[in-house]
């Protein structure tokens, strides 16, 4: 079967690479390409939707979809636990909702890394993460920084909060479920994630590196192919790869 995919934020960086990919796929066709000046009623009769549009533009797309009963993959950063957890409750709500898939990073590395970061937070205390994007990255903490850190702080349980002192001063970051996140926008860079641990007498350091976009194409049709047969809302890839992390 195939299946009819509408790409919003079409002319992007993000939305070039997955049209490209659409075209080139034998069982996924491009059913709409939305830029900005686009009518979202051109989404309808897709069997997926796939927002890589920006933070002000996702919501309106993701509320239309869902309305629509089209499923949606989100592909745009910006997305809080909060707002997430009120297109959950219009879902669960709403039995002809479409299934939205909240995707911040469509790198199977950068999911990994944040599958072994969640792995060591129940054995240090001190934990920070340094995220790193190109300058014209317009949302920070990053969708994926904000997603490691809230799985962080939820795998830590009764190890309690991180270890975070002199928080009030502002060169500290921004906390994200305890855990400070410091952001980099700088030219000459793509994506980079360091989650760095501190322990007694020793330090931990997990890295991913995005080198290419090309890093993202296998999340990118891994999502645009479950998406059809999803169910309600899973945020981050890991929820398809069967890693074993939990699901918001």
């Amino acid at each position: 079967m195939t299946i009819r995919v509408a790409v919003a934020g079409a002319t992007g960086k993000m939305g070039k690479l997955a049209v490209r990919l659409i075209e080139a796929s034998d069982d996924l066709e491009l059913h709409a390409a939305l830029d900005s000046r686009s009518s979202l009623d051109e989404m309808l009769g897709a069997d997926v939707a796939l927002d890589v549009t920006h933070p002000g533009a996702s919501a309106g797309i993701v509320e239309f979809a869902t309305g629509a009963g089209i499923p949606i993959v989100v592909g745009t950063s910006g997305w809080s636990s909060d707002r997430i957890a009120e297109i959950t409750r219009f879902v669960r709500g709403h039995a002809d909702a479409g299934a939205v898939l909240f995707i911040p990073n469509f790198s199977v590395g950068s999911v990994l890394g944040t599958a072994f970061a969640t792995l060591a937070a129940r054995f240090f205390d001190s934990i920070e993460i340094v995220e790193a994007h190109h300058a014209s990255k317009v949302d920070s903490p990053s969708g994926t920084a904000v997603r490691t850190a809230e799985l962080i702080g939820a795998a830590r349980g009764d190890a309690g909060p991180v270890a975070a002192p002199h928080t009030d001063q502002r060169a500290r970051g921004q906390l994200v479920s305890g855990v400070p996140v410091h952001s980099l926008r700088m030219s000459g860079l793509l994506a980079e994630q360091r989650v760095v641990f501190g322990g007694e007498g020793e330090t931990l350091t997990i890295t991913h590196s995005t080198l290419s976009p090309t890093s993202y194409e296998a999340g990118i049709l891994l999502a645009l192919r479950s998406a059809p047969e999803a169910d309600g809302v899973l945020v981050g890839l890991d929820a398809l790869l069967d890693l074993g992390l939990p699901t918001r």
